[in-house]
């Protein structure tokens, strides 16, 4: 995109593996958009699970992308544009070093199905936060329409005064770093969940060790939009 282009509704600053990698091909096909090319993919064929029924449970994470999310999206500062994003991401990537993710595995923590990383996280949770803390100039103060959505879901006193700061509640000390593989499932029989979270390790479980070697730059051309893959950032501290 050029510099001159009009600026995007929001950005995003994500974790993704490496492009046409087996993990970014498993994850795009597992929800039917690849975010870098706009080509999208038939459902798998699951036992047990329709077709509709799975291309409903991962529309929500389908328009974001596969990703992880590091900087929650957000709407670019006045006086901002995407090339001081990039600048800033780069500035960012060349303080970090990359680095193998611990194994991840299929969870329904919180309602949805999910990777999760098991075991040491203090590299990553540390990248998180900087990512979060470093960019964080960039961008706009939320709207009081904003902070009434983020406030529908419970939020403890905390939470909620990370949310009023860094524009999310979900970070630092709570931050929890997952791969969302679908949305919330808590209307599924638990056939149907069962069944999900079995296709989802066979799919997931076997494949090799996932290196985190970038940070994305994600963002939503226009409101409601699917997000698309901008650029990466290669870590090189």
């Amino acid at each position: 995109m050029a510099s001159d282009a009009p600026l995007p509704y929001r950005c995003a600053v994500y974790f993704v593996p490496e492009v046409h990698s087996a993990w970014w091909q498993a994850g795009s096909q597992w929800l039917g958009r690849c975010a870098a090319s706009g080509a999208t993919y038939d459902p798998p064929d699951l036992a047990g699970v329709e077709p509709t029924l799975f291309q409903a449970l991962t529309a929500d994470p389908r328009r974001y992308g596969w990703h992880a999310t590091l900087k929650a999206p957000f709407t670019l500062a006045s006086g901002q544009s995407l090339d001081a994003l990039r600048s800033a991401m780069q500035a960012l990537a060349s303080q970090w070093p990359a680095f193998d993710l611990p194994p991840l595995r299929v969870s329904d923590q919180g309602g949805f199905l999910a990777l999760r990383p098991q075991g040491d996280l203090a590299q990553l949770n540390a990248t998180a936060a900087a990512c979060v803390q470093e960019l964080h100039p960039l961008a706009q103060p939320l709207s009081d329409a904003e902070l009434a959505r983020r406030r529908q879901a419970p939020l403890s006193p905390e939470q909620d005064h990370l949310l009023l700061t860094w524009g999310y509640p979900w970070v630092l000390d709570h931050f929890q770093f997952h791969l969302s593989l679908s949305g919330p499932l808590g209307s599924c029989p638990p056939a149907v969940k069962a069944a999900l979270f079995q296709a989802a390790q066979a799919r997931f479980d076997t494949l090799p060790v996932c290196r985190f070697a970038h940070i994305a730059l994600f963002i939503e051309p226009r409101r409601g939009a699917n997000f698309e893959l901008l650029d990466t950032l290669e870590l090189h501290g």
